[in-house]
């Protein structure tokens, strides 16, 4: 049997989704999660982006062990220069450039002849193999590109040491039949091609990235390019859960296998969600709340007779358990760490004591704590942005014949601060008490609240976005989109904590905005 590489670009192309943008701290986190879940390729960010992307990607090579981190650049010396300097450092580095090859692009977006455009793919792939042993090109927009001019390109950067050539349907564009057989002719046509490994990079436009990724597989491709919970640009990218799952599955068809360790797929699946605020659908194959659960009564009859009736692969094979954990108020701190433990999470002595405490709390609150809850409770204690404010109360009175008023009190930069605010209900007017305080400006663009578990003393967890003008690297300012998120059993406290937890994030980017600029002004 073959392997398959999985390369996971969640911290480029996953980051690039509108709201997704994650700290520094968080693209730590998940790299490290990533190293766990033993993918082969992290595809860390586009250093040429931000002076904090460049940061961030030469950490993850600094800190992150086992897989090799890799750059995105385009084909100019800069970017693949800054590329450079961002992973240097890495046990394995890779550097990862890219130029269009459609006509369409070429046209409109490049405005570049063939000529040129193959010129500069040979004379940036062979700069970057000056500087780097482990050198991946992609033609971008394969999917639509004139095959012929796609070999000719090829041939050329194989002859400068690419060692990986990935083939990107940038757009989604590809059928599966159509996506195989452009792996196929490449396999057939580009000399030199036994040199190097074939990559697939397919985006989800038509819902078809993970066909179009085991097309790819099934016709000789090794490397399979993929996001968790398949984040990405527009509609996303090919899900890694998905690919991992169905060759592992369907290991006999595909004669093909991944050192994934499956088991750690929820556990990343999660982290990545909560990171991002982009919520998992509960119908979403593998990580989906409902993937393994069975209402019908001839499905339940089934599964309950042989789970193999209904199940073609077990909960626990992703990282679930069959059934939920009962703990209480009397539970101690070591069956709480081992249901930590065997849930993937590996949380210091510190963090184990500031969840603990919030779980007394709810288990004071409710009969059941469920598997459901105490991760709500991780991510709403452990996994929110930096804090520069920070909610202590939060007092609202409400009701049909009077006005919802709120009182909030915050601690900040100026101490501990409180105010009050009236608004149309509860929510609005602990909002508005809160914008009294922090005083910046942004729009409320989404609002949404789900409960964790069932019954009437279910934790509840709120998501919101925000979007406020920022400046970028050069001062000026464009519009960019926060999340943010919050559990509590009660909702109105939910709510303030997911408004907070959005305001630190772009209070955060502010001030990374300020540090570059006042960091160019030295230059």
């Amino acid at each position: 049997m073959e392997k398959v590489y999985i390369f996971d670009t969640t911290l480029r192309d996953g980051e690039q989704s509108p709201g997704a943008t994650m700290t520094m701290e968080e693209k730590l986190d998940v790299a490290k999660q990533l190293a766990r879940l033993r993918v082969d390729v992290i595809e860390a960010g586009f250093p040429a982006a931000s002076p904090g992307d460049l940061a961030a990607v030469r950490q993850i090579a600094l800190e992150v062990e086992g897989p090799v981190i890799c750059a995105l650049a385009r084909t100019t010396k800069d970017d693949i220069d800054k590329a450079w300097e961002a992973v240097r450092h890495a046990a394995r580095p890779r550097i990862h450039t890219f130029i269009a090859t459609s006509d369409i692009h070429l046209e409109h977006k490049l405005r570049m002849t063939r000529q040129q455009v193959l010129k500069v793919a040979r004379e940036m792939v062979a700069y970057a193999k000056e500087k780097c042993e482990d050198v991946e090109f992609s033609p971008e927009d394969a999917g639509r590109s004139d095959p012929e001019f796609l070999y000719e390109v090829l041939e050329a950067v194989l002859e400068e040491g690419a060692t990986v050539l990935n083939i990107p349907d940038t757009v989604g564009y590809c059928l599966p039949d159509e996506f195989g057989a452009l792996i196929a002719g490449i396999r057939q046509n580009v000399r030199g091609i036994e040199r190097c490994i074939i990559s697939t990079h397919c985006h989800n436009d038509l819902g078809l990235a993970t066909a179009n990724s085991l097309a790819g597989v099934k016709a000789g491709a090794r490397q399979v390019e993929c996001t968790i919970n398949g984040i990405g640009e527009r509609a996303g990218n090919a899900p890694l859960e998905e690919v991992v799952m169905a060759l592992k599955v369907r290991r006999t068809l595909f004669d093909c296998y991944t050192d994934i360790v499956t088991e750690q797929i929820h556990r990343t699946s999660q982290m990545v969600s909560q990171y991002t605020g982009i919520r998992v659908q509960p119908n979403k194959a593998i990580v989906g709340a409902n993937a393994f659960a069975h209402e019908a009564g001839i499905h339940q009859a089934g599964y309950l007779r042989n789970p193999m009736t209904y199940e073609i692969m077990t909960p626990a094979s992703v990282g679930l358990t069959q059934s939920s954990l009962v703990l209480g108020k009397h539970s101690g701190r070591n069956a709480f760490r081992a249901r930590l433990q065997e849930l993937g999470y590996h949380l210091s002595d510190q963090e184990i004591d500031r969840v603990f405490a919030r779980f007394k709390e709810l288990a004071d609150k409710k009969k059941t704590v469920t598997d459901a809850d105490i991760e709500a409770l991780i991510e709403d204690e452990l996994y929110q942005p930096g804090e520069i404010y920070r909610l202590e109360l939060v007092q609202v009175t409400c009701g049909d014949h009077c006005i919802p008023t709120a009182t909030v009190r915050l601690s900040g930069p100026n101490g501990v601060v409180q105010d009050a605010g009236l608004g149309t209900g509860p929510v609005d007017a602990v909002y508005r008490a809160i914008n009294r305080i922090v005083r910046e400006p942004n729009e409320l663009i989404e609002f949404s609240v789900e409960s964790v578990t069932e019954g009437i003393d279910a934790v509840g967890r709120v998501t919101i976005r925000i979007e406020a003008d920022v400046p970028d690297a050069n001062g000026n300012a464009r519009k960019k989109v926060y999340s943010g998120r919050g559990a509590d059993t009660d909702i109105i406290v939910a709510s303030a904590k997911a408004y907070i937890s959005a305001l630190n994030k772009l209070l955060g980017a502010r001030q990374q905005a300020k540090s570059s600029a006042h960091g160019e002004a030295g230059l």
